[in-house]
């Protein structure tokens, strides 16, 4: 169900990782300068926030297997822990920062699907980039002015709304991008997210390139591509460039906008350089120099990166259903019946069904998240034994697959309808069950100034307080769905533009304000 790695892509990973500890090494041995040690370590994910390193795990499209996820567990419970005189610093600034918000031995989900950790010591980073590539894991390109971790719908391949799977896609992307030497340099950062389903739940339209599956009156199956979302201090939804592409010709195209961009990028300004202030400025002309230079990519270049169909076909038989249908199924009709006396024997797992379990394209199955939203527990924070206890029910409940949701929860996309009661009674007693999905307390939230060398204010002590004050599942229920996003900053890594209520932390005069939208 996931695309298998090559050996071509375990021997590029674990390379990567020999490359890497070797550069650690250099600049502990002060053979390497600290200037030219950063770039290099933000090209595999390792930055350094306020008090310690983070560390971006990448997961392509949200997709992770059980077994990564006890890597990460593993990489939480023995690595993710500062060294002492670090951790005593960052819990003497108690104006700033109190311990409960300062969890170790914890894995954060992200809105990109990926897996933070914000305690592992730069020493021990070299043995971590080797324990991940075990597991056919990195960090390349989860940071640094190149094309990022390619995110997708967490409900690719499963959802009864798609059009067409965008995994396969986002896959020939990802191998295409990487350390892609034309733009290894861009400007700023740059992010592509691609959905195949009607519902937008890969919010494309807050991305540089936002990539949307269709098909025209001829059944012909292409994409909707938008440039230019984005939020920060200019939130702008990205500009339709094409209706229709043809599928085949994505990347080729892709390069187009790409390289427009690389050329007229503002690189004298930080905060003007990502494309949406490029794309806002120029208009129709840079939509006309990209339609120009994908002309030339087509007619004189000879289309190098056109998808083929056997190209397709090799990466897209990574994507196919798990083995599930040799297991002896009872009927539908039972199933059902099963389903409706757990729900009138028990109003909290009633609740679930309905909040935390959606159709599927297989009518015997569902996918259904696990809510990482807890009280005394930042949004998307997971700790070492949550991490494996999610791996013990993906193994038990869902082919050994989960995936990371733009919401920092976990889905689990194979699960039999007949297996919901027992998955909602293994995962009750893990705290996952909460039946809050699309629920106020379903919150967003960045892990603000706790962390963060660029926050104004802190987020998750915001986010805690509003959960602990809406405990009451009735009264969520009243309220209805309710997307409330935090952020610390005006970067807007908690999306707080995009919800129904946003929170933005600003300071005013040295101290945290919080402006609503």
């Amino acid at each position: 169900t996931m695309y298998q790695y090559t050996d071509f892509d375990r021997q590029f990973v674990r390379q990567r990782a020999a490359q890497f500890r070797d550069q650690l090494e250099r600049w502990q041995a002060g053979t390497l300068a600290e200037d030219e040690f950063k770039p290099l370590r933000l090209q595999n994910g390792w930055y350094v926030q306020r008090y310690a390193p983070m560390l971006r795990v990448a997961v392509p499209y949200g997709e992770l297997s059980s077994k990564q996820l006890r890597v990460l567990a593993r990489i939480a419970r023995e690595y993710d822990e500062p060294e002492a005189e670090v951790y005593r610093r960052a819990t003497e600034k108690q104006g700033l920062l109190g311990t409960k918000h300062m969890p170790t031995h914890y894995g954060h989900f992200t809105t990109r699907q990926n897996v933070q950790f914000n305690w592992i010591p730069l020493s021990k980073s070299a043995d971590v980039m080797d324990l991940l590539a075990t597991v056919d894991m990195h960090g390349i390109q989860t940071s640094g002015n190149c094309i990022r971790n390619i995110t997708s719908d967490e409900r690719a391949g499963v959802a009864h709304d798609e059009i067409a799977d965008p995994r396969p896609f986002a896959e020939i992307m990802r191998q295409w991008s990487t350390l892609h030497p034309e733009f290894a340099f861009l400007p700023r950062k740059f992010k592509i997210a691609i959905t195949g389903a009607v519902e937008d739940r890969a919010a494309t339209g807050w991305h540089d390139v936002g990539l949307h599956l269709v098909k025209n009156e001829a059944g012909e199956l292409g994409f909707r591509v938008q440039v230019g979302g984005g939020m920060g201090r200019t939130p702008i939804i990205g500009t339709v460039l094409r209706e229709f592409l043809p599928w085949n010709q994505i990347m080729n195209y892709l390069e187009a906008v790409v390289r427009v961009y690389n050329r007229y990028g503002r690189r004298d300004n930080i905060y003007k350089a990502r494309i949406k202030i490029l794309v806002k400025a120029e208009g129709q002309r840079y939509i006309d120099d990209v339609e120009a230079e994908y002309k030339q990519i087509i007619e004189h270049d000879g289309a190098p990166h056109t998808i083929t169909q056997a190209e397709f076909d090799r990466v897209a038989a990574s994507f196919v259903p798990p083995a599930l249908a040799t297991r002896v199924l009872q009927s539908a009709e039972k199933t059902e019946a099963e389903l409706r006396q757990h729900a009138a024997d028990d109003v909290m797992f009633a609740r679930w069904l309905a909040r935390n379990v959606a159709p599927h394209q297989n009518p015997a199955l569902r996918a259904v998240t696990l809510s990482f939203k807890r009280l005394k527990q930042a949004p998307g924070d997971a700790s070492a034994d949550q991490l494996d206890t999610a791996a013990r029910l993906a193994d038990r409940f869902s082919a050994g697959e989960a995936r990371v949701t733009h919401d920092q929860n976990l889905l689990l996309p194979w699960v039999h309808a007949e297996d919901l009661h027992a998955l909602w009674l293994a995962a009750r007693e893990a705290g996952f069950a909460s039946a809050n999905v699309r629920l106020l307390t379903d919150m967003i939230a960045c892990p603000g100034g706790d962390f963060c060398d660029l926050a104004n204010a802190r987020s998750i002590p915001i986010a805690e307080a509003i959960t602990e004050r809406y405990q009451d599942l009735d009264e969520l229920d009243d309220l209805g769905e309710i997307d409330l996003h935090i952020s610390g900053c005006i970067n807007s890594c908690g999306h707080h533009h995009s919800g129904h209520i946003g929170i933005l932390g600003v300071d005013k005069d040295g101290k945290e304000w919080y402006q609503v939208t």
